[in-house]
């Protein structure tokens, strides 16, 4: 895929990226993933993008993020062009691909759940459309006996026959056994790797999958960068991210990239839901995931009930309902990274950058809320009604927060066509517990819906459902 890079993503990988090259180190002014977030949010600020800061008005640009960055550091980084150019063509004779967050081929995944806090910079190797496919993710610890070796082979295995992906984190252990089961089945494989990209896409029989197309290797860091600790505990939540549910084999207790991967989707995150490994050998480390609560794998022995362990965990959207998320979203680059323009979905007149901002966000987490409604296409279509009339009173009368909220109540009514929980509705729309408490509660002020007791949920008045 090694395409040439925009000139966002030139930006991006100079400010953020070691461009390990021979035996040179890295250099020490690069920027923090928090610095660089930083930075992209006052480049939204000020209607700038990473790309103006390597184009005729870069010093204008640069002065401009004095606020946010040290100019001379700016400076020493964005003067490394040459190091790119060698960089890049050593990743493009190893197939390497890159993608930065300006892209439109970025795993729409990974921005709708971790939004600005997704990786600036994706490396990989293999067919990128593998990232939209979801799947199963499979984790566990490197060190394990012959028999959890031979179990999570077979979990690879049914996910192949159910045309399932399995997504893992290539080490060696839980994540490559689950890895080679599926591969060996012809089945499709996500490995998001913390270390050793060029050094893993180099093995013979890497790439004989990534030639016919079974196998994506992808990692948020350098393709020469060694083992880190950091790194590899990072990781995890991308697995979970590019999943629509999780397995966890094998883990110690209150100990290890396993355990702190899983106890932050159960407590934080929720993106997936956690399941965990039922048979064989007892462990201390799942038995303390169910206490957290993780659910018990049901072992699926054919294709029909592997199948309804992700029905059960995450319904499936109707073909229709699909068709209906094929918005400009999906193939526009993030907010975050680029300045806004006149083609987004939701811009039909001009407005504020707040406004922007704002009705970006909605239409992702309405997205995301696919896999859980099927009215999402009526949703998305009385969201961008509501976003225009908002728009137009805004002029005159509504605040930013108005016009935000105005959307806000669209999607949390239709949402609510069934009773849910504030959390349910927190991890549906990707936003924390607290706002989703905030926005509910100020619903059940309008009058626009219940808080129920028994059991304790919200659900939407059906005289006001509809308008």
């Amino acid at each position: 895929m090694m395409s040439a890079l925009s000139p966002n993503t030139q930006a991006i990988l100079l400010l953020t990226a070691p461009l390990i090259a021979g035996r040179g180190a890295p250099s020490p002014d690069l920027l923090t993933p928090g610095e660089y977030k930083r930075l992209a949010r006052h480049l939204r600020e000020i209607q700038r993008q990473p790309a103006d800061l390597v184009s005729s008005e870069a010093t204008e640009t640069i002065r401009a993020c004095q606020s946010v960055i040290d100019e001379g550091r700016l400076q020493r980084l964005l003067t490394r062009g040459f190091l790119l150019s060698q960089v890049i063509e050593h990743w493009h004779a190893r197939a390497i691909w890159v993608v930065s967050r300006a892209d439109a081929e970025y795993p729409r995944r990974l921005k709708a759940r971790l939004r600005e806090n997704a990786p600036a910079v994706l490396y990989g190797c293999g067919d990128i459309g593998l990232l939209e496919t979801g799947g199963l993710a499979v984790v566990g610890s490197r060190r394990v006996d012959n028999d959890l070796i031979d179990y999570t082979m077979s979990i690879g295995r049914l996910a192949a026959s159910a045309g399932r992906t399995i997504i893992s984190g290539g080490a060696r252990g839980v994540d490559q056994a689950a890895m080679r089961g599926a591969s060996e089945s012809g089945g499709k494989v996500i490995g998001v790797l913390a270390e050793n990209l060029e050094k893993t896409v180099m093995n013979r029989e890497e790439r004989n999958h990534l030639r016919d197309g079974n196998l994506v290797l992808v990692s948020a860091y350098d393709p020469s960068a060694g083992f880190n600790v950091g790194h590899a505990m990072q990781r995890n939540k991308l697995i979970y991210a590019l999943a629509d549910t999780s397995l966890v084999v094998s883990s110690d207790l209150n100990k290890g990239g396993t355990w702190a991967g899983a106890v932050e989707q159960l407590d934080k995150l929720k993106f997936v839901p956690v399941f965990v490994r039922t048979i064989g050998s007892s462990s201390v480390g799942l038995d303390g995931l169910l206490k957290k609560g993780a659910l018990p794998w049901p072992n699926p022995q054919n294709v029909d009930s592997f199948d309804a362990v992700f029905n059960a965990a995450m319904p499936a959207p109707r073909e229709t309902s699909q068709a209906g998320l094929e918005l400009s979203l999906n193939h526009a680059p993030s907010p975050v990274d680029t300045k806004p323009t006149d083609s987004m979905t939701l811009d039909v007149t001009p407005v504020s950058e707040v406004e922007r901002s704002a009705s970006v966000e909605i239409v992702s987490d309405a997205q995301l809320q696919a896999a859980a409604s099927e009215e999402l296409p009526s949703v998305i279509t009385e969201c961008i009604g509501s976003m225009d009339e908002a728009k137009k009173s805004s002029q005159s009368e509504l605040s930013p927060a108005e016009v935000l909220f105005a959307a806000v109540r669209i999607v949390i009514q239709q949402l609510l066509s069934v009773p849910m929980k504030d959390v349910e509705v927190a991890a549906a729309l990707d936003i924390s517990n607290a706002q989703a408490k905030s926005w509910l509660q100020r619903l059940v002020d309008e009058g626009l819906i219940e808080k129920q007791k028994k059991p304790l949920a919200y659900i939407a008045k059906q005289s006001n459902l509809f308008g």
